[in-house]
């Protein structure tokens, strides 16, 4: 603490005598030019006094530029030149008004730098407020949502072990692919809770690498996705032309295969899911289509900021809303948009992210 306030004595002392000795220097060129006016450089140590004033936020610093512009004028630009002489007519005045300008600047500039203090330190307590309400709504989301897998892998295998011998290869088979169905979406949303990790670690800013082209971030997060969901049906739709975007490509891909897997699953239809890449002057857009049941607008909210929370008996929207929450935190992080509306015969996710890097 000690050591940053004298650092700081040190930068204001350092900032004042380098603006005096060019407003000194800049009084010799316009006394000379202007053939010995002393009223342009008393503008110019007024200007001065202001800047060192308003930038130092110290009362010993403007009073010290108040002496000093006061003597050097009498000294550097009264005649007799060089020589101090304070009884010429009009100097306690204008010591008096270079103080007063001095006081009131400092004093108006430590209340501004005082209330922007307090305004930050207002702002940042709200938002650490709201992280931790965020952060709370998602663990309590979260645990709400690993606590069905991890009861139906229990049971299942629990089943599986104590009467393996008197089930059927059928039964066999259905208990381990619900245990297999379940360890895939728990694996899911570790990979969707690190993705939020990360983000939060860097500030709620994403490490963009310069040029990635879409069209590799899109297959890959298909083949991601198919190997999750093999029957997954999908359509995609890109404009001819190569698209590169700033981006952290494996954080993207996680927010297609959120958003597709939720269009599969949770859209009630059997018609393919559509994936539409368009693009803008200034973005590109990819819209995920499905032609089921739509959402209902009341919820569209909660789901994009993770507060939704599913009935207890409903098993049917798993974790819905948990990932586009973190799908929403990731597009962001990003400087994108991402939004959700209903169609005619369906749901529609869309996200928005900047051509350029601007954040």
């Amino acid at each position: 603490m000690k050591s940053t306030a004298l650092k700081k004595i040190i930068n204001n002392s350092i900032y004042t005598l380098v603006l005096l000795l060019a407003a000194t220097a800049l009084g010799f060129v316009i006394f000379y030019v202007s053939k010995n006016n002393t009223a342009n450089n008393a503008l110019v140590y007024i200007l001065a006094l202001l800047m060192i004033s308003r930038h130092t936020a110290s009362y010993a610093c403007g009073i010290f530029s108040a002496v000093f512009s006061v003597v050097s004028i009498n000294c550097f630009f009264t005649y007799p030149f060089f020589a101090v002489n304070f009884t010429l007519d009009g100097y306690p005045i204008t010591f008096i008004f270079m103080l007063t300008i001095a006081v009131l600047t400092s004093a108006t500039t430590i209340r501004m730098k005082k209330q922007d203090q307090m305004i930050a330190e207002r702002e940042r307590r709200i938002n650490e407020t709201e992280k931790e309400r965020i952060r709370a709504n998602l663990l309590r989301a979260v645990s709400h949502d690993l606590r069905t897998p991890l009861t139906s892998i229990i049971g299942a295998s629990a089943s599986y072990l104590e009467n393996q011998e008197s089930l059927t290869r059928q039964e066999c088979t259905d208990l381990i692919s619900t245990i297999n169905e379940d360890s895939h979406w728990l694996l899911n949303m570790v990979e969707n809770l690190l993705s939020v990790t990360r983000i939060q670690n860097d500030g709620g800013k994403v490490t963009k690498e310069p040029e990635i082209i879409v069209e590799e971030v899109v297959s890959e997060a298909i083949t991601r996705l198919k190997k999750r969901i093999p029957g997954a049906d999908l359509k995609v739709s890109a404009p001819e032309q190569m698209l590169m975007l700033p981006m952290d490509p494996l954080l993207i891909e996680q927010v297609l295969i959120n958003l597709l897997e939720n269009a599969l699953v949770h859209s009630g239809s059997n018609a393919p899911v559509e994936l539409v890449i368009t693009e803008e002057k200034d973005t590109i857009t990819f819209h995920v289509i499905d032609h089921g049941k739509g959402i209902d607008v009341d919820i569209l909210p909660e789901l994009l900021s993770g507060h939704y929370e599913k009935p207890p008996a409903s098993d049917a929207h798993r974790g819905m809303g948990i990932g586009l929450s973190i799908c929403n935190t990731i597009v962001q992080a990003h400087g994108g948009i991402l939004a959700a509306k209903n169609h005619d015969s369906g749901a529609e996710f869309y996200f928005t992210l900047p051509k350029e890097d601007n954040i």
